[in-house]
């Protein structure tokens, strides 16, 4: 299960992933907003990222005009390692490098064809762990 989330100015680019994964097979659980009516992404940020930190879900999603506010939102939960991510080479390695749980992306940076790029490698992506592992684990501490 996905968590996903974003505020009025991620919300077309979070219907877009949210077809993506329908298309993929894949399950979600959106955390809001519903609507283009200005809001406040910590909010939406926030819920999607403590879901992941949960255990509810399994990685999430969430996307904010650029991407930089709900990214530090999410980040601020514990156990959460949120990426900001604008192409694929970003998402793939950090989830080799850094095993990610969860996506950033700016609804008015990135387009649906680039976004599905990011999502492609993001969620299909392992973590090499290794020497890897001990620097995530230092990031828990």
């Amino acid at each position: 299960m996905i968590a996903l989330g974003s505020d009025h100015g991620g919300l077309a680019l979070k219907q877009h992933v949210m077809q993506y994964l329908e298309a993929h097979g894949l399950s979600y659980k959106d955390y809001g907003c519903y609507s283009s009516e200005s809001c406040d992404y910590p909010d939406f940020g926030r819920a999607a990222a403590q879901a992941v930190a949960d255990g509810e879900c399994d990685r999430g999603i969430v996307i904010c005009t650029t991407g930089i506010g709900i990214s530090i939102a999410a980040n601020k939960v514990k156990g959460i390692r949120c990426a900001l991510c604008s192409e694929p080479l970003s998402a793939e390695m950090t989830r080799r490098h850094n095993d990610a749980n969860m996506l950033a992306m700016g609804g008015g940076l990135i387009g649906n064809n680039m976004a599905d790029k990011i999502l492609d490698a993001f969620l299909n992506t392992p973590f090499e762990g290794g020497r890897h592992q001990r620097r995530v684990d230092k990031l828990e501490g």
